[in-house]
C-alpha cells in the first residue's frame, strides 16, 4: 500500500479540518433573522411580550427576531404557518391561552395540522392579569354589585365584548353570567383584538368585558375605564382599590391569561434549549424586565423545553374540562 508524502498528509488534515469548522460556522444558530407570528393585530398583550422579549433575544443572541402580525382564525393562520416552516428555529409563534389552548380544544375540526404532533412548545413566558372593566360612558355602574344588578334589570341589554368567540375573554364573561344567576347579556365579538374592544366600549357600543391590564392602562388613567374587580392571585400594586375576583365572590372566574413561545415540533431539541435559554435570558434582563413588570405582567418562565411540554399538555386538559361546562358556539 503506497503511502501519502507527510505534505499530502498535512494538507489533507487541513482541508478536513477546515471542513469541520466551516461546518460548525453553518450549524451555529441562529445565523440569520427569526420570524415570530403573532396571531393579533399589533398592540394588544401577545404583541407587546413578543416585541419586548424580541428585542432583547436580539441583542443576546446577535440575530433580529422580526415580530409579524397575522390575525384571524382563532390564531389558526399564525399557528399552521409556523408549524409548517422549516423546523430549524428560524420560525416561531407567540401565542396565548386563547390560540394556543383553547382553539386547538374547540376549533380542532379547523385546524389543517396536527396541533399536538405538529406544535411544540418553548417555554412559557408570562401570566396576564385582567380586569373585569366597564364603561364610564352612559355607564354609571361602580362596581360587580351594581353590574349584576343592572343585567338582571336589563335583560338582553348589557352588552360585553370579546376579542373574538371561543377566546377566553368570553368563556370568563360567560361564565360569570352563569354563576351571577344566568344573567342575559349579549356578546360583542371585535375582530380587532383588544383594542377593537376597547374602542367599542369607550364608543359606549358594549359596556363590560375582560380585559388584560396592559391594554387598558391608559384608558384607566384617562377616566374612560373603570376597573372593578382584577384577576389576579393579589390585588395588583398598581391598583390597590381594585379587589379581586376572589374578595368580590367569584373566584373561579375570570383567566389568568398565559403568552408562550412555540415552534414547529421537529425542531432539534438544541435549538429549542438555545431559544429556551435565550428566552429566559430575555425576560430576566433589566430592561425587558422592568418593560414587562411595568405593564403588570407576571414573568413565568419554564424550567425547561420538556417542561414547557408538560405545562401545555395541563392547559389543554384544563381547558377540555372548562369547555365541556360552558357551551359555546365559536364562529369566525
Amino acid at each position: 500500500m503506497k503511502r501519502l508524502s507527510p505534505i499530502i498528509t498535512s494538507v489533507l488534515a487541513s482541508m478536513f479540518c477546515l471542513a469541520g469548522l466551516a461546518a460548525q460556522a453553518q450549524d451555529k444558530f441562529p445565523s440569520k433573522p427569526v420570524r415570530v407570528l403573532v396571531p393579533y393585530a399589533p398592540g394588544g398583550a401577545t404583541d407587546i411580550v413578543a416585541r419586548i422579549i424580541g428585542e432583547q433575544m436580539r441583542q443576546a443572541l446577535g440575530q433580529n427576531f422580526v415580530v409579524e402580525n397575522k390575525p384571524g382564525a382563532f390564531g389558526i393562520l399564525a399557528i399552521e404557518e409556523m408549524a409548517r416552516a422549516r423546523p430549524d428555529g428560524y420560525t416561531l409563534q407567540v401565542g396565548n391561552v386563547t390560540t394556543n389552548a383553547i382553539s386547538p380544544v374547540i376549533v380542532a375540526d379547523k385546524f389543517k395540522i396536527n396541533y399536538d404532533r405538529d406544535v411544540t412548545p418553548v417555554t412559557n413566558l408570562i401570566d396576564v392579569p385582567a380586569f373585569l372593566v366597564v364603561t364610564t360612558t352612559n355607564f354609571a355602574v361602580k362596581d360587580v354589585k351594581e353590574l349584576i344588578d343592572y343585567a338582571r334589570k336589563n335583560p338582553g341589554k348589557l352588552r360585553y365584548g370579546t376579542v373574538g368567540a371561543g377566546s377566553y375573554p368570553h368563556y370568563d364573561m360567560a361564565y360569570f353570567a352563569k354563576r351571577a344567576g344566568d344573567l342575559d347579556m349579549v356578546a360583542i365579538h371585535n375582530k380587532a383584538g383588544a383594542s377593537g374592544v376597547i374602542n367599542d366600549m369607550i364608543t359606549g357600543d358594549t359596556q363590560v368585558s375582560f380585559l388584560n391590564v396592559a391594554s387598558t392602562a391608559a384608558q384607566v388613567r384617562g377616566g374612560k375605564l373603570k376597573p372593578i374587580a382584577v384577576v389576579n392571585h393579589t390585588r395588583l400594586a398598581a391598583y390597590p382599590d381594585v379587589p379581586t375576583m376572589a374578595e368580590v365572590g367569584y373566584p373561579d372566574v375570570g383567566t389568568i391569561a398565559w403568552n408562550a413561545m412555540f415552534a414547529p415540533a421537529a425542531t432539534p431539541k438544541p435549538v429549542l434549549e438555545t431559544l429556551h435559554k435565550a428566552a429566559v435570558d430575555a425576560m430576566a434582563a433589566p430592561a425587558a424586565n422592568e418593560q414587562l413588570t411595568r405593564q403588570n405582567f407576571n414573568i413565568v418562565p419554564s424550567k425547561s423545553v420538556d417542561e414547557a411540554k408538560a405545562w401545555l399538555a395541563n392547559e389543554i386538559a384544563t381547558w377540555k374540562k372548562i369547555t365541556s361546562q360552558v357551551k359555546i358556539e365559536a364562529a369566525e
